[in-house]
């Protein structure tokens, strides 16, 4: 089982994008999860369209133990298995303690083991880096970290900090960089600004995603990409950084089993 996870700003569409990644490679026949690591607790919704999800937090605070996988997974576009990690009343307790709450509560109802999916998506908010959201960074959790980033200085700053938190965790077995994956916004030297970034990590931009009004048209209909216009050519794009996305992860799962 390959595991990523997958950080940015917030704003940055970085839930429209793991979701559209996570539709394409169900589209080759694997089994996919994404867990929703984020308070707002959208991240799956376009892969619901729209459908009501109880967060893994409300459903541990309305039901204690007593309930099933059922109640906090559910099959979305593709099949992909959709999960809310969900985040705390606002002003009172802390999001990122949520998060290790969720992961951990998934893990002890046996989760994977119950799903077996090929491939498992942490959607995590980037702009903090804080404990709780560098919880699927840890060993047990994703292999791999893949950024976000456009070239607006906020989201650079962002996802520097998320490369330098995976940069401190080395040697602890915890997730690698991936790379880097910009998502265009069409600001002055954008490209340039993510790839000095890249060379400042010794990490490369695995994909980038052009500006397109398809991915506005997509999102009315609480729909990815991948599924209200699958002959588009973005999500043409999205078939294809799915692919890299999935070979980094592949090749780190080889390394491990060769003993690299």
């Amino acid at each position: 089982m390959i595991k990523a996870a997958i950080y940015g700003k917030g704003g940055i569409g970085k839930s429209t994008t793991v979701s559209n990644i996570s539709a394409a490679l169900a589209e080759k026949g694997l089994k996919v999860m994404q867990i929703g690591c984020d308070p707002k607790a959208d991240s799956t919704i376009l892969l619901r369209h729209g459908a009501e999800l109880p967060t893994v937090l409300d459903t541990i605070n309305s039901k204690k133990e007593q309930f099933e996988l059922s109640d906090i997974c559910m099959e979305g576009y593709g099949g992909v298995i959709c999960v809310e990690a969900g985040g705390p009343v606002p002003g009172f307790g802390c999001a990122g303690r949520g998060i290790i709450t969720a992961l951990e509560k998934l893990e002890k109802k046996g989760a994977y083991d119950v799903y077996k999916p090929d491939i498992v998506f942490y959607d995590v908010l980037g702009d903090v880096v804080c404990g709780g959201f560098s919880m699927p960074m840890r060993k047990g959790y994703a292999q791999n970290v893949f950024v976000l980033t456009s070239g607006e200085n906020m989201s650079i700053h962002a996802a520097a900090n998320i490369a330098m938190a995976v940069d401190n965790f080395r040697g602890r077995g915890y997730a690698k960089l991936g790379g880097m994956i910009l998502n265009s916004r069409g600001v002055r030297r954008e490209m340039e600004k993510v790839q000095e970034l890249c060379d400042d990590f010794s990490t490369s931009i695995i994909g980038v995603l052009p500006r397109s009004s398809t991915v506005q048209e997509a999102e009315p209909q609480n729909k990815t990409v991948i599924e209200a216009f699958p002959e588009s050519s973005m999500a043409q794009e999205y078939r294809k950084l799915a692919d890299a996305v999935y070979d980094v992860c592949a090749k780190g799962q080889e390394s491990l089993c060769s003993g690299d």
